[in-house]
């Protein structure tokens, strides 16, 4: 180490010739805002200096590119690509993302700690930084049924490994608000390290009890006085800007020349699809920009203040005895990447990956989708009167509201009402074959016909299928328990098209390009059976997540969420 140390600062110095001297580039200064004209010169992993180094083993010539540090990537879950960890690699490098932040709770739920390890295992081989939070809160709530459990002592072990940096995402703010043992024995654990938040709403004297639990972070936000209060009151935002989860607009004013430290930006989930045709952490910083935002400002936001907020004291700059995580971008108004180096080597070109993508072939979690044989009968809604709750989904959002409808019944139970958008919910249990079902109405989905269906379930990932009859429900839960995970879509009591997810029921593990065309040939067909959301299976991959208000359906019942508690 000392010798490597010895060495840098001997390249630095221009006593001994750089690895990689990165010539005539404007260099974007994250830490003063500008941008400056200069070369930087790398030794080995990180960078050296800044200036003339005519010391080299290898010069390039930028020719006045841009060159940014790698960016950051705050707050997402990687599982939601339905990628594999050498596929999502694939997808994002080349976009320029060089480290992202998660707490990989969605394979958490599924199959505990030896889910996160699969993952850390398979990413500590590929040019990424992964930085684990421990998952806070697995299971989310008691309101649902999950695949595992990380407990107290869980916690304190996962903060002990390699590359965790914090606590995750805090959902379960009602248990910070009531003081639950369980609850704060995880914040505690995570004393002096970063405590993400997830508290939708949250305000007044409820605000302040949760931050005065420890949390620092909040990226549930969707309207402007709600993310202000919170900023005023502590907290770092995260503006999101996933594929169905999309915040940006309404929270860019917040970012000024005297707020601008403590916000980031942050996708949260963005599928395989939008990865590739539009990208990752650099979609959001590019629809910024276009909203106005001074391009350097925007990069901040995806670099050095993930960096700080998080503590990763040799990222999010371009600067000496920084990790050379670097982008050059050929302009900063759409942010068009020509190449990407990550700890001083070239791994991404226009757009292509130059390197193999990884998979652990040991400790892959598969066969984890056990389903207790149903009938059509379970699926009945019991009648409740002349009206039943319905959950309304809200176009672009992960909110959901409460509504009452009138309902057509037939002997004593409710029917869909296709005329109407009244269709058919279900969530069935799937990692105990305990034979939990639920049921419930739901509208937004515009279904004419058909049904659709995923093992994708934020946060436990039961399957969730949406439909207009019970024949077409059930073929399409039927396909998802053969594929053992994955996504379907029926109509005439016959299977469509069908994506596998055999990894946890989350994970393709098939290439990035193969998993991309056939979400996307699904997609097609949801709309062809009259869907009118843009992402109706990342819609309903959210239906079933009892920490999001207002209404949700989850293996045990309609959970009223603003209550806490199932309401049928």
């Amino acid at each position: 180490m000392s010798a490597h140390l010895a060495r840098l600062i001997a390249v630095a110095r221009g006593e001994q010739p750089a690895d990689l001297v990165l010539n005539n580039a404007r260099i974007i200064n994250t830490f003063t805002g500008e941008i400056e004209k200069g070369n930087v010169a790398i030794c080995a992993d990180r960078i050296a200096g800044i200036g003339e180094y005519p010391k080299a083993k290898q010069v390039i010539d930028l020719k006045g590119k841009y060159l940014s540090p790698g960016l950051i990537n705050g707050h997402t879950h990687l599982e939601s690509s339905m990628l594999d960890v050498g596929q999502y690699a694939r997808a994002v490098v080349p976009h320029g993302t060089t480290a992202i932040v998660t707490d990989l709770h969605e394979i958490a739920n599924v199959s505990g700690k030896a889910g996160i390890k699969y993952i850390l295992d398979c990413a500590r081989r590929l040019p990424l930084d992964l930085f684990l939070m421990a998952p806070s809160c697995v299971p989310a709530t008691h309101l649902e049924t999950a695949g595992a459990a990380v407990t107290p002592a869980d916690i304190r072990a996962i903060l002990r490994w390699r590359n965790c940096i914090g606590l995750g995402e805090m959902m379960n703010f009602p248990g910070v608000l009531f003081a639950d043992t369980n609850v704060l024995d995880k914040i505690t654990a995570a004393k002096g390290k970063p405590v993400d938040g997830h508290a939708p709403g949250l305000s007044g004297k409820n605000l302040n009890a949760y931050l005065a639990a420890g949390i620092g972070s909040d990226h549930e936000s969707v309207a402007l006085a709600e993310a202000a209060e919170k900023l005023r009151r502590g907290m770092f935002i995260m503006i999101r800007e996933g594929s169905s989860e999309k915040n940006l607009d309404a929270l860019l004013p917040l970012v000024t020349d005297k707020t601008y430290p403590r916000c980031l930006f942050v996708v949260d989930d963005r599928s395989c699809a939008d990865l590739l045709r539009d990208g990752d952490i650099d979609a959001v910083v590019r629809k910024a920009i276009r909203r106005g935002l001074e391009p350097v400002r925007a990069i901040q936001l995806a670099t050095i203040n993930p960096a700080r907020y998080f503590g990763l004291k040799a990222l999010g700059a371009v600067a000496p005895g920084y990790y050379a995580n670097l982008v050059v971008f050929d302009d900063l108004t759409d942010l068009t990447v020509d190449t990407v180096y990550y700890r001083g080597r070239p791994v991404a070109r226009v757009g292509a990956p130059l390197f193999a993508a990884y998979q652990c072939p040991d400790n892959k979690p598969v066969n984890t989708v056990k389903v207790k044989p149903f009938t059509a009968a379970q699926l009945r809604i019991k009648s409740l009167g002349e009206s039943q709750p319905v959950i309304e989904v809200v176009p672009g959002q992960i909110i959901t509201r409460q509504k009452l409808a009138k309902v057509k019944v037939a002997d004593g139970y409710v029917m869909p009402d296709v005329s109407r958008d009244l269709l058919k919910l279900v969530v069935v249990e799937r990692h105990h074959a305990t034979g939990n079902t639920g049921t419930a109405l739901v509208t937004g989905f515009g279904l004419k016909r058909g049904a659709l269906a995923t093992s994708i379930a934020h946060d436990s990932h039961n399957i969730v299928a949406v439909g207009v009859s019970d024949e077409d429900i059930i073929a399409a839960i039927r396909e998802i328990e053969t594929l053992q995970g994955g996504l379907a879509a029926a109509a005439g009591g016959k299977v469509l098209a069908s994506v596998g997810l055999p990894i946890a029921g989350l994970l393709s593990d098939e290439p990035l390009e193969t998993v991309v065309g056939k979400v996307e040939r699904l997609e097609q067909l949801a709309k062809e059976l009259g869907s009118v959301l843009p992402a109706p299976f990342a819609a309903l991959s959210f239906l079933a997540l009892p920490v999001i208000p207002e209404l949700r359906l989850t293996d045990k019942g309609l959970v009223d969420v603003n209550r806490f508690r199932i309401i049928s």
